[in-house]
Parts: C-alpha cells; structure tokens; sequence
C-alpha cells in the first residue's frame, strides 16, 4: 500500500493528462483523475470527487491535488462529509498541480508517510534552484563519500531517471545530495536542469552513506537504463 493521490481540475483532460504523467513515474501509487462535471463538462464533481477519495485510499491517506479555487472548494465539501476516521487521513495540498503530483507521486512510490507526500507536493511552490548546465562545475561535496561523475543518458538527469535516483536514494539511511541539492525531493533534482554530459557529484552522510553514494552512483554509471 501506498499513500494515493486525487487530481482535482476543472478539465477532465487536464486531470487525465497529470495523472497519466505521474503515472510514469509511480506505477505502484494509485493516482486518481476527477476533472470536470458529472456531463463531461468544465467544473468540478462533489460526486467524482469523493469517488476519487475513496478509490484512492488504501489506507495509508490521501493527498489531493486542485487547479483551480473553486476545486479547492469542492474538495473541501467531499472531506467535510467523510466519516472522522476518512477524513483524518486526507490532505488537500497548496501546490501546483502538475508540479506537485509528480513530487507527491514520487513520494508516495518511495514509500514515504502521508505528511511527508503532503510536503513533497507542497515543495513544487518553492523557488527552484538556478539549473546547472554541461561543463559547469558541481556544487562542493559536504564531509562523507562522495563520487563525481558524468552523465552519460540521452536525456539527462529529467523526469524518469529523475524519479529513478529519488526512489533509490530513499531506500538508504542516509542524506543524499546531488550537486548539493536534497537527492530525495523529484523537483529540485529536476531544477538542476541537468542534461546529458552534465557533472554530478553525488555525495551522503548517515549511517549507509557508502553504500547511498555507491548505487546511485551505479545507476548514473549505468545510464538509468537507458539505451
């Protein structure tokens, strides 16, 4: 089980289409679209809505993510109407809703708690960091293991090995940064604006903090995967 996440838009096709794309990138988290009006047209559901709550939890909580103020609003209603046990287990983020379902979408992949998937989402709100382009220096590697390697995938360090690195990262006890920046937030690794041929410098402290820099630096070495 994981923590589920709702997308809440005014344009059924804008929740499909987040949803489809988070999707890539957390198979395993259920991720649920309720865009639009019972009609097919553009608003919002109370009745899509609290379907969408409750296909999504698991059990583990709900985040839900809104375009618009008056998606808020209707997500509002259907929390108010859940029984106390439901409704304490839901969690209506101040996020962007792209941004913020793909990091609260990694998140919940990683195994990560309700409120922590919450602040994953809310994290999107941040001012990202300046993207490092191929050829620049990485940031200096704080006290512990570190390995400074080259990025040899065609796409870079974007979306899918984005998701791949913050997922592996998470499975160590360890704090893990890349380029200095916290290897288990999905959105400032992706602000990073890492591309193909880009330095990484990969480094951690914390009890597997060989073993952190080790993988992740296997993962790179290896391309993510990619032919």
């Amino acid at each position: 089980m994981s923590v589920g996440l709702v997308v809440v838009s005014h344009s059924a096709r804008i929740a499909e289409g987040v949803v489809e794309l988070a999707g890539q990138m957390a198979a395993d988290v259920a991720i649920v679209a309720a865009g639009g009006t019972d009609d097919d047209g553009i608003g919002t559901s109370f009745d899509l809505v609290t379907a969408g709550l409750a296909s999504a939890d698991s059990g583990d909580g709900v985040v839900v993510l809104c375009d618009l103020g008056s998606a808020v609003l209707t997500a509002e209603t259907a929390l108010e109407l859940l029984d106390d046990d439901a409704r304490a287990r839901v969690r209506i983020a101040d996020a962007p809703i792209v941004e913020g379902t793909v990091a609260a979408a990694v998140a919940a992949q990683s195994g990560d708690d309700l409120d922590a998937v919450l602040r994953a989402a809310e994290s999107a709100s941040r001012a990202p960091a300046e993207p490092q382009h191929a050829g620049e220096p990485a940031a200096a590697a704080p006290a512990g293991p570190s390995r400074t390697l080259t990025l040899v995938n065609a796409s870079g360090l974007h979306a899918r090995p984005a998701a791949d690195l913050v997922q592996l990262a998470a499975t160590f006890d360890a704090t893990v940064l890349v380029n200095g920046v916290d290897a288990r937030s999905m959105l400032r690794i992706l602000s990073l604006g890492l591309d193909r041929g880009a330095t990484v410098t990969v480094s951690a402290t914390g009890a597997q903090a060989q073993e952190a820099v080790d993988a992740v630096a296997a993962l790179v070495e290896g391309g993510f995967g990619e032919a």
